[in-house]
C-alpha cells in the first residue's frame, strides 16, 4: 500500500516507518523537523534497504498539507505529527493547542478532499488522566490532567466526528502508554530537543555522561516505592501495532480504539535499576517535588488490542533498556546536535535530495 506518514522522522514515527517499509509498503514521510532530524531518513534507508520518499511539511500550514495529497492516492495515513511532552505542555499550552489541534484539522480536511479514508492516529493514555483504577480499559472515563492530554482527547473527538459524518471513513485510535527503547540496530532512537521531559531519555543521558543526575518527580506517591508507576512499552512493539492497525482498517473495514501497553506497571526506580543493569553505569538521582500534570500510576489493560489486532507486547523491560542504551552509547549526542555546522550542511543536502525524491521518484511510483 501507499502510506503517508506524518511526523515520520520523529521518535515513534521513524520506528513505525521501519516496520511498515519492511512489510513492503511504499511510504511518503512528511515532517517539519521541529523535534526530529533529517538524518533519520538516511538511517531508515540503511535499516530497510528501501528508498525513503520525503516531503517537508508543517501541518499548521494548510498549503503544505494540501501539497502532500497532490501526488498518488494514499491507501492510508498515519498521524504522528504532534508536540508530546506533558511538562512542556503545562508551560506552553497555546503552542500545543495550535500545533496538535489545528494540524489535525488541516490533515483531516485534506484527507477528506482527496478521498483518503483510512487513518491511524497516534493517541495517548493521557486521555485517561488520573484513572479510578488500574489496569485501564478503553471504556474508562476520559478526563485529562494536562494540556497535552487535552489536545489528544480533542484530536480523537475530531476524528470520531468525521467518522460519524462520513460512514466510509475509518480510523484507528492507538492509545499509547509509555514508549521507550530503540531500534535494535542502534541507528535510530529517541533524541529529544533540550532537557528531556520523558524518563528513559533522561536516564540514558545521565548514563552516557551528558547530565549529572536524574530528577525523580515525587517520592511520596501512593505506589510500591513512592515513585510514579507507568506502563513502559518497547517502541518496536508499538511500531508493529501501527502496521497491524492498517491491516485491520483495510481487512475489517471498521474503526477501533485500543490501548497499547504491556499491562504491567513499572516504577521510576525499577526502571532506573534495570537501566543500570543494562548499561553497567551508575544512575545518580535525587527526589524532587512532584511535577504539574503527573499522576501516581497508570498502566494498561491491553487485551482488546490482542483480541482485535492479534497484537501484544513481546519485549520486556530489560530489552527496552538494552536497546535504549545501545542507541545512546553509540550516538552520545543523538543525531548530532553538538556538531551544529556539520548538521546544517547535512540537513541542507538531505532536504535537497529528499525534495527531488518526492517530486520525481514518488511520481514515478504512481505512474508505474
Amino acid at each position: 500500500m501507499r502510506i503517508l506518514v506524518c511526523g515520520g522522522a520523529g521518535y515513534i514515527g521513524s520506528h513505525a516507518c521501519a516496520v511498515l517499509a519492511e512489510r513492503g509498503h511504499d511510504l511518503l514521510v512528511a515532517d517539519n523537523f521541529i523535534n526530529s532530524s533529517p538524518r533519520v531518513l538516511g538511517r531508515l534507508r540503511r535499516i530497510t534497504g528501501r528508498p525513503v520518499f520525503f516531503q517537508q511539511a508543517d501541518l499548521r500550514v494548510r498549503a503544505d498539507v494540501d501539497a502532500l495529497f497532490e501526488g498518488p492516492h494514499f491507501d492510508a495515513v498515519v498521524h504522528f505529527a504532534a508536540l508530546k511532552a506533558v511538562g512542556d505542555s503545562c508551560r506552553r499550552p497555546l503552542a500545543y493547542f495550535e500545533n496538535n489541534i489545528s494540524g489535525t484539522i488541516h490533515l483531516l480536511q485534506a484527507m477528506q478532499a482527496a478521498g483518503a479514508k483510512r487513518l491511524v492516529f497516534s493517541s495517548s493514555a493521557t486521555v485517561y488522566g488520573d484513572p479510578d483504577s488500574v489496569p485501564v480499559r478503553e471504556d474508562a472515563a476520559l478526563r485529562t490532567t494536562n494540556p497535552y492530554g487535552r489536545t489528544k482527547l480533542v484530536m480523537e473527538q475530531l476524528i470520531g466526528d468525521l467518522c460519524e459524518s462520513d460512514p466510509s471513513f475509518r480510523a484507528a485510535n492507538l492509545r499509547y502508554f509509555n514508549p521507550v527503547g530503540a531500534h535494535p540496530s542502534g541507528l535510530i532512537g529517541e533524541d529529544p530537543g533540550g532537557v528531556p521531559d520523558n524518563l528513559m531519555p533522561y536516564v540514558s543521558q545521565v548514563a552516557v555522561g551528558r547530565r549529572a543526575r536524574l530528577q525523580v518527580f515525587g517520592g511520596d506517591w501512593p505506589t510500591v516505592d513512592g515513585t510514579g508507576v507507568r506502563d513502559y512499552l518497547h517502541v518496536m512493539d508499538l511500531a508493529r501495532a501501527h502496521a497491524d492497525a492498517i491491516d485491520y482498517l483495510v481487512g475489517e473495514d471498521r474503526s477501533l480504539t485500543v490501548n497499547l501497553g504491556t499491562g504491567r506497571g513499572v516504577s521510576v526506580l525499577e526502571l532506573v535499576q534495570a537501566f543500570a543493569r543494562a548499561s553497567g553505569c551508575a544512575i545518580p538521582y535525587e527526589i524532587v517535588a512532584r511535577r504539574a500534570g503527573d499522576v501516581a500510576q497508570v498502566y494498561a489493560d491491553p487485551s482488546l488490542a490482542q483480541r482485535l489486532l492479534g497484537w501484544r507486547a513481546e519485549l520486556d523491560l530489560d530489552a527496552m533498556c538494552r536497546d535504549a542504551w545501545r542507541w545512546q552509547s553509540t550516538n552520545p549526542d543523538g543525531y548530532g546536535k553538538a556538531a551544529v555546522e556539520q548538521a546544517a550542511v547535512e540537513q541542507a543536502a538531505v532536504e535537497q535530495a529528499a525534495g527531488e525524491t518526492a517530486l520525481h521518484e514518488w511520481a514515478a511510483l504512481a505512474a508505474g
